[in-house]
């Protein structure tokens, strides 16, 4: 693969997944570690990325607000946003993620919504506070500075705690045989106590994150409950996730 590809490559699966590490990168361009070292720094030098220990981040990590122009997909964001907004019903205890589909769906809620949002995404919660009547618990604990959001074990614990009608969870990667995978640890930690801790599960995710795979898995696909997507929900690429009884929106 030439340096341009490769460059377009890591590129790419930034937008698509916020983060990535660069053993993941060694084994999917099959090339050298000083060869993804130096592609990551050339890429840095650039303003393209952000590089960190063990890989980099998107550029958008350096933001708390997200302009939709920044946003990765996001046309195909707001459609999932308005499907997954219906689900909501005043008096509700939701508990969710974090995400850039995390934040179009508390960009698109209704005005006079009468809900309790409980979530430690730093860009969500600003976006809450604009609506008069929802209240909204904070998860507290260190925040992530990479993921904008609060993690590590009393955050954990705190979630334990909840028992909410609804989990909105963004996801990283879905696949019918490795189930729900990501690639930060302690972003994983959370999002496991969050499907503990709801009665109903719905995950949020463009269609190019499905059948892919990340090195973290969170969960089995069939623990989460509704399945969203940009996607009509008769889509050939959902048919797998339909065999399994999930509902498809």
């Amino acid at each position: 693969m030439l340096k341009k590809e490769r460059h377009f490559y890591i590129l790419h699966q930034l937008n698509l997944h916020n983060s990535i590490l660069s053993s993941v990168l060694c084994q999917e361009i099959q090339v050298s570690e000083d060869t993804v070292r130096r592609d990551l720094q050339e890429l840095s030098d650039n303003g393209k990325l952000i590089k960190v220990h063990g890989g980099a981040v998107s550029n958008s990590f350096n933001r708390v607000f997200y302009s939709p122009k920044n946003v990765y997909s996001h046309q195909q964001k707001t459609v999932i946003a308005k499907k997954a907004v219906s689900l909501i019903k005043d008096g509700m205890f939701v508990l969710t993620g974090g995400g850039s589909t995390i934040l179009e769906l508390a960009r698109v809620l209704p005005p006079q919504l009468k809900a309790t949002f409980i979530t430690g995404s730093i860009p969500a919660i600003l976006e809450y506070m604009n609506y008069p009547n929802i209240d909204v618990i904070v998860i507290g604990d260190k925040i992530s500075k990479k993921s904008k959001i609060t993690t590590g074990s009393e955050a954990v614990n705190k979630i334990k705690q909840i028992r909410a009608d609804l989990c909105f969870m963004g996801i990283n990667a879905i696949d019918c045989e490795h189930g729900i995978t990501d690639n930060d640890w302690e972003v994983v930690q959370v999002k496991k106590s969050m499907i503990e801790s709801s009665q109903k599960v719905i995950s949020l995710t463009i269609s190019e994150k499905i059948n892919s795979v990340q090195p973290i898995k969170v969960c089995d696909v069939n623990n989460i409950d509704v399945l969203i997507t940009e996607l009509s929900p008769t889509d050939s690429l959902l048919n797998p996730y339909h065999n399994l009884e999930i509902e498809i929106m």
